[in-house]
């Protein structure tokens, strides 16, 4: 357990250290905060610097912004708990450097160099260690050599304290199995289905009384998003194609390009019967000829299935040798062998023949001719790009553009929701998140090779629509609630009897079963949260779901089925989780005791100078 745990810090070194170049070494921008500041505090005599501190919170907005897609600010990430986060790791590994300094732990210089030259951004054409590309890589993120040994050194040293802390560390399995027996318990329910067909009389039209009271008890069904009015101009591949003729030798071009989907050879549909000797082979060829035995019986015979032998459509060049030579020789679906492969001896069976084609150039043509002018709308853009950049910054508005150039100018109620026209496309979407007003417009591209420019005009705040407006709306909703009320009081009577008694096959309404059901089995989904709910065998709850209503009573409770596929990986998953978090846990006190030991002291004022950065 030890040494696996060994291995996983290793891993984890290495890919910290890779997203440590490629995200974050240097590019908050600043080294040294101008020579005056240079920590936010210290951990005993360990400094937290001021440039690591920064680093480590641009790379988690960095990672942030990657996983939602949209930037957050500094504000935002105080207010998430992000930058007490990032300003605690940051705490917790000047502890750990500090206690290494103590004890007088630290990592070769060999072991440094190693890892440095293991690093895909150091590595030159040939995949090899590029000491330029070191050099370079590093004075582009404002770091010296020194610099990034060092922290790399402490990273690795913190590894091998890591390492110590935990290793052998095993979830008992007392509480492992008891995480398993939970999570894969099994249930049996009796269900009724109640729909709006189950109620004695149709739900009526609401009264004026009746909307009033629904509009205003949930206000926030009626709201409208909030919205950013955006005015913008476009030019995409599509609205440049009408000007532009296909070029024969870019069309030429892209046939070669698409020879193999033009050009292709005959192939066939095969099968190929691998045997351990040509021997085996030819006995089992011979049984089939005499019809002993069919070439599916031969199959079977061998332990496989046809999926274990099938080829798919294949060319004589992708079988290759004699056996190609055979195979495409049959003019017929038939066998063939036994001949040699690359497998070795093999019997193969063609199920079907698929005749050569070819499309000559001139009938493929049209084919190609609509990404011949996609292409050459996308180059013809992009060549405008800086035409067009210098209008905006000479002054010219949105709206002069359209009258200037080729862009269209349009308009846009756009909220989180919008995802027609121009708002289909990501980075108008980033963009228009990302509009103050105020801002001067600028070109960006899109990732079809289209161009916008854009400018909020106005934000609107989430409003409450009018009541007269979304009357109708209101009107289903209310009819849709007193559905469920009343099929809810219908339920609600007929668990009465349930409880009280009462078989539920004797109350009138059909009843369904299900069996050894684990979670997440019953759907929908609020049925199966409901089913684990209930304590006792007989119990019984309703449960509604939208318009419909659920009457579900526990009959049975499993235990966990041992021999289902998956039980033992569950287990395993199950017992490596719990290990983890107690690792996690124990690895965090540790941290923090020795944090204890050696004293914190904090910079507030040098913290805010970093914020400030951010803003």
């Amino acid at each position: 357990m030890s040494k696996s745990k060994g291995k996983q810090f290793s891993k984890t070194l290495v890919w910290m250290m890779l997203i440590f170049v490629v995200l974050g070494l240097g590019g908050f921008g600043v080294s040294n905060f101008g020579g005056r500041v240079e920590s936010i505090g210290s951990v005993g005599d360990t400094e937290i610097s001021t440039d690591s501190y920064a680093r480590a919170l641009q790379r988690e907005l960095r990672a942030r912004a990657a996983a939602t897609g949209q930037n957050m600010s500094l504000a935002e990430a105080q207010a998430s708990g992000l930058v007490d986060a990032v300003r605690a790791q940051e705490i917790s590994n000047a502890a750990l450097d500090n206690e290494m300094h103590r004890i007088g732990v630290s990592v070769g210089d060999d072991q440094v160099a190693r890892e440095v030259m293991r690093l895909d951004a150091f590595k030159g054409p040939d995949g090899s260690f590029d000491r330029e590309a070191y050099r370079y890589v590093l004075s582009q993120n404002g770091m010296t050599e020194t610099q990034f040994e060092t922290s790399l050194r402490k990273e690795a040293a913190r590894s091998l304290l890591q390492t110590a802390v935990v290793a052998g560390l095993d979830a008992p399995e007392t509480y492992v199995d008891t995480l398993y027996t939970y999570i894969a318990e099994r249930r049996s329910v009796s269900l009724i289905h109640l729909t709006a067909d189950a109620l004695d009389a149709p739900v009526p039209d609401p009264t004026e009384d009746q909307i009033k009271a629904q509009y205003e008890a949930t206000p926030e069904a009626y709201t409208a998003p909030m919205t950013r009015k955006i005015t913008y101009a476009w030019l995409s591949p599509e609205a440049m194609a009408d000007t532009i003729e296909p070029d024969e030798a870019l069309l030429r071009q892209l046939y070669e390009q698409h020879i193999d989907e033009f050009v292709q050879p005959e192939k066939r549909l095969v099968e190929r019967l691998v045997f351990s000797s040509m021997d085996e082979a030819q006995t089992a060829m011979d049984r089939i000829e005499a019809g002993e035995e069919s070439f599916d019986d031969a199959v079977a015979a061998r332990g496989l299935a046809i999926d274990d032998i099938d080829m798919g459509d294949v060319s004589e060049v992708q079988i290759g040798g004699e056996a190609g030579r055979a195979v495409f020789a049959l003019t017929e679906p038939g066998l063939a062998g036994p001949l040699m492969s690359d497998l070795g001896p093999a019997i193969f069976r063609v199920n079907a023949i698929l005749a050569k084609q070819e499309i000559p150039f001139e009938e493929a043509r049209e084919r190609l001719a609509p990404e011949a002018v996609h292409s050459r709308a996308v180059r013809m853009i992009a060549d405008k790009i800086n035409d067009y950049d210098d209008l905006l910054a000479a002054g010219a508005t949105l709206e002069d553009l359209a009258r200037e150039t080729e862009m269209q100018l349009g308009q846009i109620d756009y909220t989180a929701d919008s995802d027609q026209g121009i708002a289909a496309y990501q980075d108008f979407r980033e963009a228009a998140d990302a509009a103050v007003e105020g801002d001067f417009p600028e070109i960006k591209e899109l990732d079809d090779g289209g161009i916008f420019a854009l400018r909020l005009d106005r934000e609107i705040p989430p409003t409450l629509r009018p009541l007269e407006a979304v009357q109708d709306q209101v009107a289903g909703d209310w009819r849709q609630a007193e559905t469920a009320r009343r099929l809810a009081d219908k339920a609600e009577a007929l668990k009465a009897r349930i409880d009280g008694g009462e078989e539920m096959t004797a109350l009138g309404v059909d009843v369904t079963s299900e069996t050894a059901l684990s979670r997440g089995g019953l759907m929908p989904q609020p049925l199966s949260d409901a089913m684990f709910r209930l304590a006792d065998i007989g119990d019984s709850a309703v449960v509604p779901v939208g318009a419909e209503v659920w009457l579900i009573r526990l009959d049975e409770i499993l235990p966990p089925d041992a021999d289902a596929p998956g039980a033992d990986m569950l287990r395993q998953n199950i017992a490596a989780q719990a290990g983890q978090g107690l690792a996690q846990d124990l690895y965090a006190y540790f941290a923090q005791a020795v944090t204890n030991a050696a004293g914190l002291s904090l910079d507030q004022a040098a913290i805010n100078a970093v914020h400030a950065q951010f803003r």
